[in-house]
This record gives C-alpha cells, sequence and structure tokens, in this order.
C-alpha cells in the first residue's frame, strides 16, 4: 500500500470554486482524503511538502494531435506524453486528422495499443465521425465506441453535407455518442490565411470574416434540435458566435463549447510580419474578440480550454504564410500561457481549472478533475509565478512550431502524478 501526503498546498478546487491552504492524502493511485490542517501522516507515508505552491487536478486536454499513424517525425505517443506530463496534462484526448485517418476498430486498436506503450500520461482516442474524414459515408460508430472511442470528430475537416452530417449525429444520438465539430463555414474559410479586416488587408493575405463562424453554429445548432445529439463546438473564437451558444444552451440543447489557448492569449496582430507561428485554424481573431472570448470563459458559457496541439516539422513551417501548415504545439505552454489570464486579473484559477480540468472530466464522463476523496491522483504541482523565457528547443515535443518562442512566461510545473505515479519532477 503506497500512501503519499502532500502538506502545506494551496490546493485549487474547481468544484466549490476555493483556493485555499491545506493537505492532501493519496493512496493506491486514488485521492483519500483533503484536509484543511494537516494531520499526523499515516504510518509508512511518504511526505511531501509543497511550500505554499498550488496543488491542482491534473488538466485533461481535449483535441491533441499525435501523429501516429503516418506522420511519427513530427510527434510520437512518446514525446507528446513527455512534453504533456512537463506541462502538467494528465489526460490527452487525441485526435483522428492522423495518417491515415482513425476511422476503423483496427486503427484505433493500434492507436490505443502504442499509447499504453510509450505514454506515461492517460490517452483517450477519438474516431472519426465519417471515413477517411471525407464527409460522405459515416463511420462504424458504435462499433468505434466499443473499441474504445470516446468522441467522434472529422477535426478541421467541415462536413458540409447537411444530410450526411445530419444522419450521423442522429445515429450518434442513438448511441448517446459524443460528436465534436469544428465551426467554420468550409465555403467562406477556404483558401483563408488570417482574418478579414484592415490587418489582413494591409499585409495582403487572404482573409476569411469572423461570421464564417457564427453561420456553421448556427447550421449545427439547428441539426441539435432536430436530432438531440450530444455536441461540442471545439474552438469558439468570435464575439459574434456567443449569443447563439448562449441560446443554445438557455434552450437546453446539449451542447458544449472549448477554445484553444493561443486564440485566449494572442490576436491577429501577432502574426506581425508574416510569422507562421502564429497562422492558425481558425485564424487568430481580432483583440475586440480575445477579449470577448476571455470573458465567456469567465462567465462559464466557454466550458473547455485546450491546447489544440498541432505539431507541424520546420519544412511546413518555413513557407511563404499561405503556404504554410496551420497549427502550433501547445501542450507544455497550456497551463504557462492560461496563467496570463490569472496575472492578468481576468479568470482565477478555480475557474481556470474549472475550464482545464473538471469540465472536461464532466463532457466525457471521467471522475478525474476533481480533488474528491474517491477520484484518481491527477494531481499537477506548480509554481504559478515562477518567470522564465520559453526556449522552443527545450520543449519535449518533436516538433517545435509554438508562437510563444522567446516570451516571457510565468508558471512552472513542478511534479505531475498519474494515478498516484509521479511522471515528472520540475526543477
Amino acid at each position: 500500500m503506497t500512501q503519499t501526503l502532500f502538506i502545506n498546498a494551496r490546493l485549487i478546487d474547481p468544484v466549490a470554486l476555493t483556493d485555499s491552504r491545506g493537505a492532501l492524502l493519496m493512496r493506491n493511485g486514488k485521492i483519500t482524503a483533503v484536509y484543511e490542517t494537516a494531520p499526523t501522516p499515516p504510518k509508512g507515508a511518504s511526505v511531501i511538502d509543497c511550500g505554499g505552491q498550488c496543488l491542482a487536478p491534473g488538466i485533461i486536454d481535449i483535441g491533441v494531435k499525435v501523429s501516429e499513424p503516418g506522420e511519427r517525425h513530427k510527434e510520437s505517443f512518446r514525446t507528446a506524453g513527455r512534453a504533456a506530463a512537463a506541462g502538467g496534462v494528465t489526460t490527452i484526448v487525441t485526435r483522428p486528422d492522423t495518417s491515415p485517418a482513425i476511422d476503423t476498430p483496427e486503427t484505433l486498436e493500434f492507436v490505443a495499443r502504442r499509447a499504453a506503450l510509450d505514454a506515461p500520461v492517460n490517452v483517450l482516442p477519438m474516431a472519426a465521425l465519417t471515413k477517411g474524414r471525407d464527409g460522405r459515408e459515416m463511420t462504424e460508430i458504435g462499433f468505434l465506441q466499443d473499441a474504445g472511442a470516446v468522441a467522434f470528430t472529422d477535426c478541421d475537416r467541415v462536413i458540409s453535407n447537411t444530410k450526411v452530417f445530419s444522419r450521423a449525429l442522429t445515429y450518434a444520438r442513438s448511441l448517446d455518442a459524443l460528436v465534436i465539430a469544428h465551426v467554420q463555414d468550409p465555403g467562406l474559410s477556404d483558401g483563408a490565411a488570417v482574418t478579414s479586416g484592415k490587418f489582413a488587408s494591409l499585409r495582403g493575405l487572404p482573409g476569411v470574416s469572423p461570421m464564417a463562424e457564427r453561420m456553421a453554429l448556427d447550421r449545427d445548432i439547428a441539426l441539435l434540435e432536430m436530432t438531440g445529439a450530444r455536441y461540442h463546438a471545439d474552438q469558439i473564437t468570435t464575439a459574434r458566435a456567443l449569443p447563439a451558444l448562449e441560446r443554445a444552451k438557455r434552450n437546453g440543447l446539449r451542447i458544449t463549447a472549448g477554445i484553444g489557448i493561443h486564440h485566449l492569449t494572442l490576436n491577429e496582430l501577432d502574426v506581425a510580419d508574416y510569422r507562421t507561428f502564429f497562422k492558425l485554424k481558425p485564424p487568430l481573431r481580432s483583440e475586440d474578440d480575445r477579449q470577448a472570448v476571455v470573458q465567456a470563459v469567465a462567465d462559464g458559457l466557454i466550458d473547455i480550454i485546450s491546447s489544440m496541439h498541432s505539431p507541424q516539422d520546420e519544412e511546413s513551417k518555413r513557407l511563404p504564410f499561405e503556404e504554410a501548415a496551420s497549427g502550433a504545439v501547445g501542450l507544455e505552454t497550456l497551463l504557462p500561457a492560461a496563467l496570463r489570464l490569472y496575472h492578468a486579473d481576468a479568470i482565477d484559477l478555480p475557474r481556470l481549472f474549472r475550464a482545464l480540468s473538471l469540465n472536461p472530466a464532466h463532457l466525457l464522463g471521467l471522475a478525474a478533475g476533481r480533488l474528491l476523496a474517491g477520484a484518481p491522483a491527477d494531481l499537477i504541482l506548480f509554481d504559478p509565478d515562477a518567470p522564465f523565457q520559453l526556449d522552443r528547443a527545450r520543449l519535449m515535443s518533436k516538433s517545435k512550431n509554438t508562437p510563444f518562442d522567446g516570451a516571457r512566461m510565468q508558471g512552472k510545473v513542478l511534479g505531475t502524478w498519474v494515478a498516484g505515479t509521479r511522471i515528472w519532477e520540475g526543477h
């Protein structure tokens, strides 16, 4: 029987929304008790003095791209797992936009075996909603669910055929399967590199109107009214989409929404002189949009913050801006970037971890994401104030395409535990 007692901890509780001093005991992979004052350590227990630093539930990151199978040179389960551990991410929910797509039980089982073998963190795979992510024929959702798929998504390939999407939603509803969608009108967003506006015009770059997000969300909400499916919008990044999301929730639809950390902490001007590490999908938005979505997270309208970890090799990024691949790595930078919102007094730590840990756990039906007796001992210890300058060469990920290279940041992970086992020790 292994027992560990954390004392002198600043407990970040996303359930009670409290930030208070206390102690926590874990035994055999689970949290067994939480205390306001440190008890006498049980016989044989090891004691960790947290020194007043933050102890919180491990981050559950939905939408992580691990490039197995097909593009292992960009990211493997081994490197993604190490990056997650270093970033305080204890569960990664992986995307099916691999090569080939994860659209059969056999491919899903291959991914699960690779993850179990190489990754020190929990790995929950998602599967494609349509075969080959082509938007024409539904995958075998029931068989994929039986094989371990926790959600179904075609990622950034929007299903433009409304009849196909409505059938998939109806079938998913019959199995209570979660469907995750990318809300961008495919016609308007085709070929776009940035958000339309003055900046796009000055740089001579093809832009997409923020209305493309609102239009896609409106369509999907109408289909949800028709089908009653469980639905999660992977990223809501514009102020124009927020009223529709609020109405859909108020009307009782089974809808949740997420946002990537880059859209919460960066804006369209960061692209500056065609810096391709800032090319994302959807593109970075205006500062007004950024402030609106930060407030939506603080209010709970946007439920989940994720890294949207998208590794790209140097050859894919060292191209003219229009031709460069979209996406940025984010497993290791998710927490320090999110702490920018805390240091700016925009979101307090308990609410931040509600979006990083508790709400993703609720969405996926997991017992993690909380500091409660009986919950898995998936924990992170971090110093929210520790300053550092990010050097992308030191990232654990194989790909180094981070927009935060050289940025001054705050927040270091001191320790990460999965099921009570320490998998990362910071310094």
